[in-house]
């Protein structure tokens, strides 16, 4: 079975990309699945079920959710085995650009939207710095300069990647997208003892614990204070 990882920012069009593509898929006789991560609601699953795609979802909660993927991708891999399913696509939150669901050995596909404004591919981290595949949305809206601007700033800052350009309204580019997505020598049967492309965000504080006061008496374990002035606490 294929596995694949799919990131990227809010609203980015993700769900779309990859509704469209299952559909191109479909059409060449595979079975594609879906698992969706998401913090406190989501209803995507609802679109990929009418679409006829097998889904679950999954709600961190309080957690964070890159911290909860991680804790339960053996399990979905697992789900994707027993559903015969050739290929399973997991769909991040995209709710922090320090986000990195990315496991090595497994395509990693980082999903933006031209919409996001220039700069937005500087402010991303490891979901875009080790993507192997960049799928860029909404290229409809902007014009063709502002296009290819978005473009090169995005292989400034992955110059590896496969760069693509994809409609998710009317599914231009999905077949495209769909032949480099699948790749029928992967078979992925667990991914217990693999490894993550970069490390979760780091935080262990007393907030992660429930605290709710505010002030350095209540402020314990990983932190980190801004620099303002000379005398700031580093």
């Amino acid at each position: 079975m294929n596995v694949v990882t799919i990131a990227g920012p809010p609203s980015s069009g993700k769900t779309a990309v990859i509704l469209k593509t299952v559909h191109a898929m479909k059409n060449r006789g595979i079975r594609v699945g879906v698992v969706k991560f998401d913090c406190l609601y989501t209803d995507d699953d609802s679109l990929y079920d009418k679409a006829g795609v097998p889904v679950r979802k999954g709600l961190s909660g309080a957690l964070c959710p890159d911290h909860y993927f991680v804790s339960n991708i053996e399990e979905v891999v697992q789900w994707g085995i027993k559903e015969k399913l050739d290929l399973l696509i997991t769909e991040s939150a995209g709710l922090c650009n320090r986000c990195s669901p990315h496991i090595k050995g497994i395509t990693a596909v980082c999903v933006l939207d031209n919409l996001s404004g220039i700069n937005t591919p500087k402010k991303i981290g490891p979901m875009l710095k080790f993507a192997d595949i960049i799928v860029i949305t909404k290229g409809d809206i902007v014009s063709q300069a502002e296009r290819e601007v978005f473009a090169s700033r995005v292989r400034t800052v992955n110059p590896k990647a496969i760069t693509m350009h994809m409609n998710g309204l009317t599914g231009q580019g999905a077949y495209e997208f769909s032949t480099v997505l699948y790749n029928e020598e992967q078979n992925i049967q667990t991914v217990k003892g693999k490894q993550l492309r970069f490390s979760m965000p780091s935080a262990m504080c007393s907030y992660c614990l429930g605290e709710t006061r505010i002030g350095e008496a209540y402020q314990l374990g990983n932190r980190r204070k801004i620099k303002l002035g000379d005398d700031d606490v580093k």
